[in-house]
């Protein structure tokens, strides 16, 4: 039973300007937007996500005293968006929007819990449809909810609730951040093309910004695997065996053999020593690759080129393969096909071996919601807003290579214009981690550093880095130094734990480092330790 109204104050243990209810929430919205619930949780209290949050059905646990709010918002062509708000008792004066993930719609409870423990009050928009991350069929002839996933909802979402957030606690915001991963990467590097006001300093893992080109990838790059019956075909049952042979090739180049491949852009890697001595009748069954799936190896390993040697997208990382799950199945996954079935309007009978570059072509024309972020964020630098970027080495959805793509084309853009990049925009590479989390259990890569959704691999109530609380360990909390002291990050330590789950003991800590610089083993002292470690340039 949701707690009474009345009892709001007595609950939080803090006075605030607006009562914790829908009527009172109501009277600081304009009247194209209405409240769907407003209600105050105790401290260690649990929200229960409502039934119909199919993206982000989890509940919450162990919450801060807080008021939890939902609000839905018009739109364009007739359509709507909602957001949620946690409004914690103990407030920092900030306030966090957090970021949603492939085309999910609902909103994003989890990550706002994790944001209120810190004492933001944190918001998550729905981006304006209920849906699964790879269920796309709610795109199909809808261009006003695509555009509210592609840019509106958040927008939106934002700016009322700035507007709440400031009415309910009687002051204005001191600050005002976003972290977000994956889609939530590109909402944050979106925000600060279209809408450079809305944020002080914008925190965007691995960002899927060139919506346009990485999802009709996502079907071309698992046509290089199938269909499963041909001879090139490279069963996941093999993946395991590249990967162990990518790590025994390139984790010693990189100048220390420590299960980590610190620089896979470095790695001169020969897939011929997968190659099987003899003729093998049954790949799927064996420890090594024959000539036609070393092909395919190459394929996986290569750039996607298109006509008139057009560059169309980067190839998956090696040391990626534990996280090949665009590649494992019988057909592509979901994110590629209905992109161009829903997205570009082909229709649910188009047919995944029918992708020609022409698919390509249809999506840069046509660039339904514009979704895909451009170059330009002058707007965000001249505002003193400050982004901070960063994306796993080893990630298997998103191609490591899209990040430092899209970082050095801002530079490109910026710099002949007089503007210094590194004063706003702050990249880093993160060796062995996959996608926006994680590393494989024979890497143990330090992975974790408070990033966007890293917190819920760790557990449902932790927020921050357990035992690392600072600015130098937790990249919010650098984002945070970095707009509010001018202190810009330079690195961020990564921590893996012996048990992600408990937390209890660190196994290792490693400098991430300012791309392009790459973090180097000084040659003494306990690999493990961050301290043993300088960020040097490549070259």
């Amino acid at each position: 039973m949701r707690p009474s109204f009345l009892s709001y104050g007595a609950l939080l243990g803090a006075a605030s300007a607006l009562e914790c209810s829908p009527a009172a929430i109501q009277s600081a919205l304009p009247s194209n937007a209405t409240v769907n619930f407003a209600y105050p949780i105790q401290a260690n209290g649990t929200f229960q996500v409502p039934a119909g949050d199919t993206g982000y059905p989890t509940s919450p646990l162990g919450l801060p005293a807080l008021c939890a709010v939902s609000v839905q918002v018009q739109s364009v062509c007739n359509t709507t968006f909602g957001f949620g708000l946690f409004l914690p008792s103990d407030w920092n004066g900030r306030f966090l929007a957090v970021g949603n993930g492939g085309f999910a719609g609902g909103i994003n409870w989890m990550d706002m819990a994790a944001g209120s423990r810190y004492g933001f009050a944190t918001m998550s928009t729905d981006t304006g449809h209920n849906s699964s991350l790879s269920d796309g069929k709610w795109a199909y002839n809808q261009p006003g909810k695509v555009e509210n996933w592609g840019h509106l909802a958040m927008h939106g979402s934002v700016v009322a609730g700035k507007t709440i957030s400031a009415a309910f606690y009687g002051k204005e915001i001191s600050y005002n951040y976003y972290s977000g991963c994956s889609t939530g990467g590109r909402q944050g590097l979106k925000e600060a093309e279209e809408y450079p006001e809305d944020f002080d300093g914008i925190l965007a893992g691995a960002p899927g910004w060139w919506t346009s080109h990485l999802q009709p990838w996502t079907a071309k790059v698992a046509l290089y695997n199938l269909p499963t019956t041909a001879d090139y075909h490279i069963p996941p049952t093999l993946f395991p065996t590249i990967a162990a042979e990518v790590l025994k090739q390139c984790d010693p180049q990189d100048g220390l053999k420590d299960t980590i491949i610190s620089d896979p852009q470095g790695c001169n890697f020969r897939p011929e020593e997968l190659l099987c001595a003899s003729n093998v009748a049954n790949a799927a069954a064996t420890s090594c690759l024959t000539s036609p799936q070393i092909d395919t190896l190459y394929k996986i390993y290569t750039d996607s080129i298109g006509d008139n040697q057009t560059f169309i997208f980067p190839h998956l990382n090696i040391g990626s393969e534990g996280q090949w799950v665009l590649l494992s199945g019988d057909k592509p996954n979901n994110l590629g096909p209905d992109y161009v079935r829903y997205f570009l309007g082909l229709g649910p009978d188009w047919d995944f071996y029918d992708y020609s570059e022409d698919i390509q072509r249809l999506a840069d024309k046509l660039q339904p919601g514009n979704a895909t972020v451009g170059f330009d964020l002058s707007a965000f630098h001249a505002k003193g807003g400050k982004l901070l970027s960063y994306h796993g080495q080893a990630d298997g959805l998103i191609p490591t290579g899209s990040t430092p793509y899209y970082y050095n084309h801002v530079t490109r853009t910026l710099q002949p214009r007089g503007i210094n990049v590194d004063e706003f925009f702050r990249f880093f590479l993160v060796p062995g981690m996959g996608h926006c989390a994680g590393t494989p259990a024979n890497v143990n890569a330090p992975w974790y550093f408070a990033g966007a959704n890293q917190a819920l691999n760790l557990g449902n109530t932790v927020y921050g880095v357990p035992g690392f609380r600072d600015e130098k360990h937790d990249a919010l909390l650098a984002m945070v130094a970095w707009v509010e002291n001018g202190t810009a990050p330079e690195q961020i330590i990564g921590t893996k734990y012996v048990n992600d789950t408990t937390h209890a003991e660190v196994m290792r800590q490693r400098p991430l480092c300012m791309y392009p610089k790459q973090a180097k083993y000084t040659g003494s002292g306990d690999a493990n330790d961050a301290s043993s470690w300088e960020c040097k340039l490549p070259y």
